[in-house]
Protein backbone atom coordinates (compact mmCIF):
# COMPACT_ATOMS: atom_id res chain seq x y z
CA UNK A 1 0.00 0.00 0.00
CA UNK A 2 1.34 3.63 -0.86
CA UNK A 3 2.49 5.99 1.91
CA UNK A 4 -0.14 7.36 3.68
CA UNK A 5 -0.35 11.05 2.72
CA UNK A 6 -2.49 14.11 5.14
CA UNK A 7 -5.57 14.74 3.98
CA UNK A 8 -7.21 16.98 6.70
CA UNK A 9 -10.68 15.47 6.70
CA UNK A 10 -11.74 14.07 9.91
CA UNK A 11 -14.78 12.76 11.44
CA UNK A 12 -17.23 11.02 13.88
CA UNK A 13 -19.51 8.39 13.95
CA UNK A 14 -23.21 9.30 15.35
CA UNK A 15 -26.41 7.59 15.23
CA UNK A 16 -26.85 5.18 12.21
CA UNK A 17 -24.54 7.67 10.43
CA UNK A 18 -21.39 9.68 10.04
CA UNK A 19 -20.39 13.43 10.37
CA UNK A 20 -17.19 14.26 7.98
CA UNK A 21 -15.45 17.39 8.29
CA UNK A 22 -13.43 19.12 6.30
CA UNK A 23 -12.02 23.03 6.79
CA UNK A 24 -15.09 24.59 7.95
CA UNK A 25 -17.37 22.70 6.17
CA UNK A 26 -19.12 19.33 7.82
CA UNK A 27 -21.90 17.02 6.15
CA UNK A 28 -24.11 13.99 8.24
CA UNK A 29 -24.79 11.23 6.28
CA UNK A 30 -27.57 9.19 8.11
CA UNK A 31 -28.99 5.92 7.34
CA UNK A 32 -32.85 6.44 7.70
CA UNK A 33 -35.22 3.96 9.01
CA UNK A 34 -37.10 3.02 5.53
CA UNK A 35 -33.66 2.77 3.85
CA UNK A 36 -32.42 5.99 2.40
CA UNK A 37 -29.30 7.94 3.09
CA UNK A 38 -30.10 11.61 4.29
CA UNK A 39 -26.88 13.86 3.89
CA UNK A 40 -26.71 17.64 5.42
CA UNK A 41 -24.01 19.76 4.74
CA UNK A 42 -23.51 22.81 7.13
CA UNK A 43 -20.54 25.56 7.85
CA UNK A 44 -19.25 25.44 11.45
CA UNK A 45 -17.88 28.48 12.76
CA UNK A 46 -15.07 28.22 15.56
CA UNK A 47 -15.75 29.43 19.02
CA UNK A 48 -12.25 31.22 18.82
CA UNK A 49 -12.72 34.60 19.27
CA UNK A 50 -10.48 34.95 15.81
CA UNK A 51 -8.94 32.72 13.61
CA UNK A 52 -5.35 33.16 14.68
CA UNK A 53 -5.91 31.17 17.38
CA UNK A 54 -7.00 28.38 15.68
CA UNK A 55 -2.88 28.38 13.97
CA UNK A 56 -1.37 28.68 17.23
CA UNK A 57 0.37 25.81 18.34
CA UNK A 58 -0.93 24.86 21.67
CA UNK A 59 -3.42 27.22 21.84
CA UNK A 60 -5.17 25.90 19.18
CA UNK A 61 -5.30 22.56 20.40
CA UNK A 62 -7.96 23.70 23.22
CA UNK A 63 -10.72 25.59 20.91
CA UNK A 64 -10.63 22.52 18.46
CA UNK A 65 -10.97 20.26 21.85
CA UNK A 66 -14.00 22.40 22.49
CA UNK A 67 -14.97 22.95 19.07
CA UNK A 68 -15.10 19.09 18.30
CA UNK A 69 -17.71 18.64 21.47
CA UNK A 70 -20.13 20.86 20.37
CA UNK A 71 -19.97 19.59 16.67
CA UNK A 72 -19.90 16.13 18.08
CA UNK A 73 -22.95 17.19 20.51
CA UNK A 74 -24.86 19.17 17.75
CA UNK A 75 -24.62 16.06 15.24
CA UNK A 76 -25.70 13.30 17.35
CA UNK A 77 -28.86 15.14 18.29
CA UNK A 78 -29.40 16.09 14.95
CA UNK A 79 -29.00 12.46 13.42
CA UNK A 80 -31.08 10.92 16.78
CA UNK A 81 -33.60 13.52 15.42
CA UNK A 82 -34.26 10.28 12.38
CA UNK A 83 -35.26 7.88 15.35
CA UNK A 84 -37.34 9.83 17.36
CA UNK A 85 -40.90 9.19 18.66
CA UNK A 86 -43.24 9.61 15.85
CA UNK A 87 -46.05 11.54 18.11
CA UNK A 88 -43.77 14.37 18.88
CA UNK A 89 -45.00 15.35 15.22
CA UNK A 90 -43.58 18.32 12.76
CA UNK A 91 -43.50 21.10 15.20
CA UNK A 92 -41.94 19.69 18.15
CA UNK A 93 -39.11 18.59 15.81
CA UNK A 94 -38.98 21.89 14.43
CA UNK A 95 -38.86 22.98 17.79
CA UNK A 96 -36.33 20.80 19.02
CA UNK A 97 -33.78 21.53 15.69
CA UNK A 98 -34.62 25.26 16.89
CA UNK A 99 -33.26 24.73 20.16
CA UNK A 100 -30.31 22.16 18.92
CA UNK A 101 -27.55 25.23 19.50
CA UNK A 102 -28.52 25.56 23.05
CA UNK A 103 -28.82 22.13 23.69
CA UNK A 104 -25.54 21.28 22.62
CA UNK A 105 -23.62 23.87 24.73
CA UNK A 106 -25.36 22.34 28.10
CA UNK A 107 -24.82 19.23 26.91
CA UNK A 108 -20.54 20.33 26.58
CA UNK A 109 -20.58 21.35 29.69
CA UNK A 110 -22.46 18.26 31.53
CA UNK A 111 -20.62 16.22 29.73
CA UNK A 112 -16.83 18.29 30.36
CA UNK A 113 -17.98 18.76 34.04
CA UNK A 114 -18.76 14.45 34.22
CA UNK A 115 -15.19 13.87 32.80
CA UNK A 116 -13.19 16.19 34.84
CA UNK A 117 -14.59 14.20 37.85
CA UNK A 118 -14.20 11.04 36.62
CA UNK A 119 -10.77 11.03 34.87
CA UNK A 120 -8.91 13.72 36.58
CA UNK A 121 -10.95 14.42 40.50
CA UNK A 122 -11.61 11.11 41.02
CA UNK A 123 -8.65 9.29 40.72
CA UNK A 124 -6.98 11.92 42.66
CA UNK A 125 -8.73 11.19 45.58
CA UNK A 126 -8.72 7.61 44.98
CA UNK A 127 -5.18 8.06 45.20
CA UNK A 128 -4.71 10.10 48.55
CA UNK A 129 -6.28 6.60 50.01
CA UNK A 130 -2.57 4.88 49.83
CA UNK A 131 -1.15 8.38 51.50
CA UNK A 132 -0.69 6.63 55.17
CA UNK A 133 1.20 4.34 53.93
CA UNK A 134 3.49 5.85 51.05
CA UNK A 135 5.25 9.44 51.75
CA UNK A 136 6.89 9.57 48.30
CA UNK A 137 4.81 12.30 46.71
CA UNK A 138 6.06 10.86 43.28
CA UNK A 139 5.22 7.18 44.45
CA UNK A 140 1.59 9.07 44.68
CA UNK A 141 1.36 10.95 41.74
CA UNK A 142 2.03 7.89 39.75
CA UNK A 143 0.06 5.71 41.95
CA UNK A 144 -2.85 8.19 40.45
CA UNK A 145 -1.69 8.13 37.24
CA UNK A 146 -2.03 4.25 37.18
CA UNK A 147 -5.99 4.44 38.88
CA UNK A 148 -6.54 6.98 35.92
CA UNK A 149 -5.42 4.94 33.26
CA UNK A 150 -7.36 2.39 34.60
CA UNK A 151 -10.38 4.29 34.90
CA UNK A 152 -10.01 5.54 30.89
CA UNK A 153 -9.86 2.08 30.02
CA UNK A 154 -12.29 0.36 32.26
CA UNK A 155 -15.01 2.79 30.90
CA UNK A 156 -14.00 2.41 27.30
CA UNK A 157 -14.54 -1.45 28.00
CA UNK A 158 -17.65 -0.91 29.53
CA UNK A 159 -19.39 1.67 26.52
CA UNK A 160 -18.13 -0.89 23.89
CA UNK A 161 -20.72 -3.96 25.71
CA UNK A 162 -23.66 -1.78 24.49
CA UNK A 163 -25.72 -2.72 21.84
CA UNK A 164 -26.60 0.49 20.57
CA UNK A 165 -23.02 1.80 21.16
CA UNK A 166 -21.56 -1.03 19.14
CA UNK A 167 -23.37 0.07 15.93
CA UNK A 168 -21.97 3.63 16.41
CA UNK A 169 -18.88 1.85 17.08
CA UNK A 170 -19.09 -0.04 13.81
CA UNK A 171 -19.88 3.66 11.74
CA UNK A 172 -16.95 4.70 13.87
CA UNK A 173 -14.88 1.55 11.77
CA UNK A 174 -16.05 2.47 8.68
CA UNK A 175 -15.20 6.72 8.71
CA UNK A 176 -11.91 5.54 10.12
CA UNK A 177 -11.34 3.35 6.87
CA UNK A 178 -13.12 5.89 4.70
CA UNK A 179 -9.79 8.17 5.77
CA UNK A 180 -7.09 5.73 5.63
CA UNK A 181 -8.38 4.39 2.07
CA UNK A 182 -7.95 7.63 0.53
CA UNK A 183 -5.00 8.85 2.94
CA UNK A 184 -3.42 5.42 1.40
CA UNK A 185 -3.83 6.47 -2.34
CA UNK A 186 -7.31 4.20 -3.17
CA UNK A 187 -10.44 5.56 -4.72
CA UNK A 188 -13.37 5.06 -2.69
CA UNK A 189 -15.43 2.30 -3.69
CA UNK A 190 -16.92 -0.20 -0.92
CA UNK A 191 -14.59 -2.63 -2.01
CA UNK A 192 -11.15 -0.67 -1.63
CA UNK A 193 -12.95 0.87 1.91
CA UNK A 194 -13.56 -2.27 3.38
CA UNK A 195 -10.12 -3.26 2.89
CA UNK A 196 -8.23 -0.73 4.87
CA UNK A 197 -7.78 -0.44 8.04
CA UNK A 198 -10.19 0.66 10.92
CA UNK A 199 -7.52 2.29 13.14
CA UNK A 200 -6.00 5.90 12.73
CA UNK A 201 -3.49 8.11 14.32
CA UNK A 202 -5.62 11.07 14.36
CA UNK A 203 -8.65 9.61 16.40
CA UNK A 204 -10.28 10.81 18.91
CA UNK A 205 -9.54 7.74 21.39
CA UNK A 206 -6.12 8.58 20.85
CA UNK A 207 -6.38 12.00 22.06
CA UNK A 208 -8.02 10.90 24.91
CA UNK A 209 -5.48 8.42 25.54
CA UNK A 210 -2.64 11.64 25.50
CA UNK A 211 -4.85 13.37 27.29
CA UNK A 212 -4.67 10.55 30.37
CA UNK A 213 -1.07 9.81 29.51
CA UNK A 214 0.16 13.58 29.67
CA UNK A 215 -1.52 14.37 32.73
CA UNK A 216 0.00 11.75 34.12
CA UNK A 217 3.59 13.05 33.70
CA UNK A 218 2.58 16.77 34.25
CA UNK A 219 1.26 15.62 37.73
CA UNK A 220 4.45 14.05 38.71
CA UNK A 221 6.46 17.05 38.24
CA UNK A 222 3.73 19.41 39.23
CA UNK A 223 2.91 19.44 42.75
CA UNK A 224 1.87 21.31 45.82
CA UNK A 225 1.57 20.59 49.30
CA UNK A 226 -1.56 22.39 49.48
CA UNK A 227 -4.59 19.78 48.92
CA UNK A 228 -7.09 22.41 47.76
CA UNK A 229 -4.03 23.75 45.18
CA UNK A 230 -3.98 20.02 43.87
CA UNK A 231 -7.70 19.76 43.19
CA UNK A 232 -7.43 23.25 41.51
CA UNK A 233 -4.38 22.66 39.36
CA UNK A 234 -5.80 19.60 37.95
CA UNK A 235 -8.74 21.46 36.20
CA UNK A 236 -6.61 24.61 35.63
CA UNK A 237 -4.32 22.57 33.66
CA UNK A 238 -6.64 20.28 31.46
CA UNK A 239 -6.16 23.64 28.77
CA UNK A 240 -2.85 22.63 28.85
CA UNK A 241 -2.95 19.05 28.75
CA UNK A 242 -5.12 19.67 25.51
CA UNK A 243 -3.49 21.28 23.63
CA UNK A 244 -0.13 19.27 24.28
CA UNK A 245 -2.24 16.16 23.26
CA UNK A 246 -4.00 18.04 19.68
CA UNK A 247 -0.38 18.93 18.88
CA UNK A 248 1.12 15.26 19.14
CA UNK A 249 -2.09 13.47 17.63
CA UNK A 250 -1.63 16.68 14.65
CA UNK A 251 1.77 15.66 14.69
CA UNK A 252 1.26 11.76 14.08
CA UNK A 253 -1.37 12.08 11.55
CA UNK A 254 1.13 13.85 9.32
CA UNK A 255 4.35 11.89 10.47
CA UNK A 256 5.55 8.13 9.84
CA UNK A 257 8.26 8.58 12.05
CA UNK A 258 9.22 5.05 14.08
CA UNK A 259 9.13 6.91 17.68
CA UNK A 260 5.77 8.64 16.73
CA UNK A 261 4.32 5.33 15.73
CA UNK A 262 5.52 4.21 19.25
CA UNK A 263 3.81 6.90 21.09
CA UNK A 264 0.50 6.42 18.49
CA UNK A 265 0.63 2.87 19.40
CA UNK A 266 -1.50 2.82 22.69
CA UNK A 267 -3.52 4.86 21.44
CA UNK A 268 -4.38 2.39 17.92
CA UNK A 269 -4.84 -0.75 20.38
CA UNK A 270 -7.16 1.36 22.22
CA UNK A 271 -9.13 1.83 18.82
CA UNK A 272 -9.82 -1.78 18.76
CA UNK A 273 -12.02 -1.35 21.58
CA UNK A 274 -13.96 2.09 20.39
CA UNK A 275 -14.38 0.55 16.48
CA UNK A 276 -15.89 -2.32 14.73
CA UNK A 277 -15.39 -3.86 11.37
CA UNK A 278 -18.30 -2.04 9.45
CA UNK A 279 -20.61 -3.61 7.15
CA UNK A 280 -21.42 -2.63 3.53
CA UNK A 281 -24.25 -0.51 4.20
CA UNK A 282 -22.49 1.76 6.64
CA UNK A 283 -19.15 1.90 4.43
CA UNK A 284 -21.91 3.25 1.77
CA UNK A 285 -22.80 6.15 4.20
CA UNK A 286 -19.17 7.04 5.04
CA UNK A 287 -18.70 7.44 1.32
CA UNK A 288 -21.41 9.40 0.84
CA UNK A 289 -20.06 11.95 3.99
CA UNK A 290 -16.85 11.98 2.58
CA UNK A 291 -18.32 12.85 -1.04
CA UNK A 292 -20.55 15.43 0.84
CA UNK A 293 -17.95 17.89 1.85
CA UNK A 294 -14.14 16.66 0.19
CA UNK A 295 -13.18 16.60 -3.38
CA UNK A 296 -11.06 12.85 -2.68
CA UNK A 297 -10.88 13.00 -6.62
CA UNK A 298 -8.83 15.84 -6.68
CA UNK A 299 -7.18 15.16 -3.56
CA UNK A 300 -5.78 11.72 -5.09
CA UNK A 301 -5.06 13.73 -8.31
CA UNK A 302 -2.82 16.25 -6.75
CA UNK A 303 -0.99 14.00 -3.74
CA UNK A 304 -0.63 10.66 -5.65
CA UNK A 305 -0.68 11.96 -9.08
CA UNK A 306 -3.31 9.73 -11.42
CA UNK A 307 -6.66 11.09 -12.51
CA UNK A 308 -9.44 7.44 -11.11
CA UNK A 309 -11.63 8.21 -13.80
CA UNK A 310 -8.69 7.54 -15.90
CA UNK A 311 -9.48 3.54 -17.58
CA UNK A 312 -7.20 1.00 -16.43
CA UNK A 313 -6.90 2.76 -12.92
CA UNK A 314 -7.96 0.34 -10.45
CA UNK A 315 -10.18 -1.57 -12.57
CA UNK A 316 -13.65 0.03 -13.68
CA UNK A 317 -14.69 2.86 -11.07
Amino acid sequence: MSRMHFSGIGGQAVIEGIMMKNKDMYSVAVRTENGDINVTVEQYDSIAPTPVLNRIPFIRGIFNFIDSLILGTRTLNYSASFYEDEDKGRAGKEASEAAGKFVSVITVIISLAVAIGLFMLLPYFLSQLVRRRIVNETVIAVVEGLIRIAIFIIYLVLISTLKDIRRVFMYHGAEHKCINCLEHGLPLTIENVAGSSRQHKRCGTSFLFFVVFISVVLFVFIRTSDPVMRVLLRVALIPVIAGISYEIIRLAGRSSNPLIGLLSAPGLMLQKLTTREPDASMIEVAIVAVDSVFDWRGYLLNEFGYDVNEPGVYGNY
